[in-house]
């Protein structure tokens, strides 16, 4: 296990003060335009174009810059405000794809963040750069990295959009993980609500928080026949409703603060978590959907960074009056078993839910609903929102006539008639359960450092070796263990799971390493709530309780699972699995090999057999082997990925080898206490690993 930057467990209250002023220092660097200020439920729910891939096909879509009207004005002049963001074929959500169960699809998506001229764009947000991130050569001049994901997606490797398989405008620079640019859907999957966004190392959150998400939605024949019968709403009926969170400078521009949390640290810097004050639907504030007296289907989504949505409907005029009622049939990757009627409808960062809102009650003509939000920051124990602005999403209005085009649906008991009920997983035959951990530890700067990791090694950053290597058709529990006090939404690319239970636990927490012995649970599990009980990508994991989940594994290459909280994700709640036999590579996640297929992910290294000791004060050996003899090189960097010490510059026989680095740099000075990654380069291959210098 590798120590962490001054590594320690993150007291509560030290995040607290860190969120304090962070708030404080963003707020008195810009201007910001007052959410108070601004209208709602005046302008109209904007609905993304669908684009039709049911039929297959090869497609283009450009990310490109666009301005949008997110339904901003200026409080003083009432004038207009217009945003620069980036868009999937230039517009904010982009747009919905519609795509067959069993129908593949190609997909490129270029990466065109330029001028008029070519010129690659600068960010529209502050970039931190002191942590491992996607890092191209002569930053920022070389573009934006980029990398689309379909999130819940059951994608082949190649294609998934891993962090680390970014690349530049026109594919000037691509990262290790870069197979080649178009990528392969199969689509083999039931019916879901399927979406896509930016993955790219280090920099999601603010490619997200610059417009780029869209919807992606799978057809089958299950749904065809509901539709059929006038069981579910089609058509006009049937709406994504992506919600997230933002913040405006007084012109109407993106912000999102970046002031270090103390003194002294990089500027700017990543934050814990951010909460925008501006509540946007489908890309705009605070939107209205006129309705007719009907159902109408909903997919709702969970955009935001790190807000969670606890939502309910009320009448302002009619406190008590009668409400639409909501009725949850699907969660994220498809339809229950049986409708599930809802008080509220609780999404963490990632999650959707496939909703039927009835507007049919004769009482419910000419009245308006506003879709409520009551989700703590963070959740379940933070701040409550502010009832004027982040307590409310949207609203509702029962205004339009009946459209006799379109028949009035039904609800049946039964969502599954072509597939049938849900069948329960069941773990292979000999396979123990995964113990994993959710953790919370600090860095060098003061900062928060989520990180996942094993009950046994406690928590693990992204780039140190693979502990999750499940082989091809395994089906295995994977045991998270939440040792912090807020809630985090895991997500689990390439499959879908089934959330077991929740139960809570008392266990020694190593301060040092996180790692969780002598686990005591407490009580009886707690039985999911019953629009839990579906295929699931994402689930929310409480603080103070272990969850499980069950998923079969059954696509071999390289993946990840991460926190869907996007800042939780960036740094460094992310860590890389591979199902199937993994090459010689030492568990390395994202090694280097020959592009251009699915298996160069994971093609064999020269080997690092790690360092000896690590942590370490003042030497540590770092052994490794060479299958032929060649060039070699062995060089140490920091954590911004600065070059400190060249340990190995020329030619080596094959065999087994061992160099001492004594803590100093290229000029011999002794270098500061810390995380460090050593880098073996050998043959046209690469290894890396990590080793923590203490004083």
């Amino acid at each position: 296990m590798r120590v962490r930057r001054n590594a320690r467990l993150a007291p509560t209250f030290v995040i607290a003060l860190a969120l304090m002023a962070l708030s404080a220092a963003g707020a008195s660097a810009q201007m910001l335009l007052d959410p108070v200020t601004q209208p709602k439920f005046v302008n109209p729910l904007p609905i993304p174009p669908a684009i039709d891939v049911t039929g297959g096909g090869s497609y283009v879509f450009d990310v490109k810059p666009c301005v949008q009207n997110l339904g901003l004005i200026d409080p003083v002049s009432g004038e207009s405000l217009l945003t620069n963001l980036w868009g999937y074929d230039g517009r904010y959500p982009g747009p919905t794809f519609v795509a067959r169960k069993d129908v593949p699809v190609e997909l490129e998506w270029r990466n065109r963040l330029v001028d008029a001229n070519g010129v690659p764009l600068p960010h529209l947000l502050p970039v931190d750069t002191s942590f491992h991130w996607a890092d191209p050569e002569g930053w920022p001049a070389c573009g934006v990295p980029l990398v689309t994901h379909i999130h819940g997606g059951h994608t082949e490797s190649a294609s998934d959009g891993l962090p680390d398989a970014w690349y530049t405008p026109d594919y000037g620079q691509v990262g290790h993980g870069f197979v080649k640019p178009k990528y392969y859907y199969d689509n083999s999957q039931e019916a879901g609500t399927v979406w896509y966004h930016d993955h790219a190392l280090g920099v999601t959150r603010l490619n997200v928080h610059a417009g780029l998400a869209g919807f992606y939605l799978i057809r089958d024949e299950n749904e065809d026949a509901l539709v059929a019968t006038n069981n579910l709403p089609t058509g006009p009926y049937e709406l994504g409703l992506a919600i997230q969170d933002r913040d405006f400078t007084t012109d109407g521009q993106l912000y999102r603060p970046s002031a270090p949390p103390l003194p002294g640290g990089p500027e700017p810097s990543i934050l814990p978590e951010y909460f925008g004050a501006f509540i946007l639907v489908n890309g705009m504030a605070w939107p209205v959907l006129d309705v007719e007296p009907r159902q109408y289907r909903l997919r709702f989504l969970n955009g935001s960074d790190s807000r969670f949505y606890d939502m309910w409907m009320t009448d302002p005029l009619l406190a008590n009056g009668v409400v639409p009622a909501m009725t949850q049939i699907g969660t994220d990757l498809g339809l229950m078993n049986a409708p599930v009627p809802l008080s509220k409808l609780l999404l963490g960062c990632g999650e959707r839910a496939d909703v039927i809102v009835d507007f049919s009650d004769p009482a419910l003509a000419g009245r308006t609903f506003v879709l409520r939000n009551s989700g703590k920051t963070p959740f379940p124990m933070g701040a409550n929102v502010d009832p004027r602005t982040t307590g409310q999403v949207m609203a509702f209005r029962v205004s339009r006539p009946l459209n006799p085009d379109y028949p009035l649906t039904t609800l049946p008991a039964d969502l599954r008639p072509v597939h049938g009920p849900i069948q329960p997983l069941m773990p292979t035959p000999g396979l123990p359960e995964r113990q994993l951990i959710l953790a919370e530890m600090m860095d060098e700067y003061g900062r928060m450092l989520p990180m996942l990791g094993t009950a046994a090694e406690g928590a693990m950053m992204f780039m140190d070796h693979i502990t999750e290597n499940p082989m091809l058709d395994d089906t295995e529990i994977w045991t998270i263990y939440n040792t912090t006090p807020d809630a985090h939404p895991i997500h689990l690319h390439l499959v879908g799971f089934q959330i077991l239970d929740r139960q809570k636990y008392k266990a020694t927490i190593d301060p040092l390493t996180a790692a969780v012995s002598n686990v005591k649970l407490s009580g009886r599990p707690r039985p999911l709530l019953l629009n839990e009980r579906g295929w699931k990508d994402t689930a929310i994991m409480y603080p103070g309780e272990v969850t499980r989940v069950i998923a079969k594994f059954d696509r071999e290459g390289l993946y990840v699972w991460h926190c869907h909280i996007l800042s939780h994700e960036e740094y460094d709640m992310m860590r890389p699995f591979y199902v199937g036999e993994m090459s010689d590579h030492h568990g390395m996640p994202m090694a280097t090999g020959p592009a251009g297929t699915d298996k160069s992910l994971r093609a064999a290294v020269a080997e690092l057999d790690g360092n000896q000791p690590n942590p370490f004060n003042p030497s540590t050996r770092i052994g490794f082997r060479l299958p032929t003899d060649g060039p070699v090189s062995l060089r140490v960097y920091d954590v911004r990925g600065a070059l400190v010490r060249t340990l190995v510059d020329g030619p080596l026989a094959a065999g087994t080898h061992a160099v001492v680095w004594d803590g100093a740099d290229d000029q011999g000075a002794s270098v500061a206490s810390g995380i460090y990654l050593y880098e073996l380069k050998a043959d046209g291959q690469v290894a890396r690993d990590k080793m923590t210098l203490t004083k």
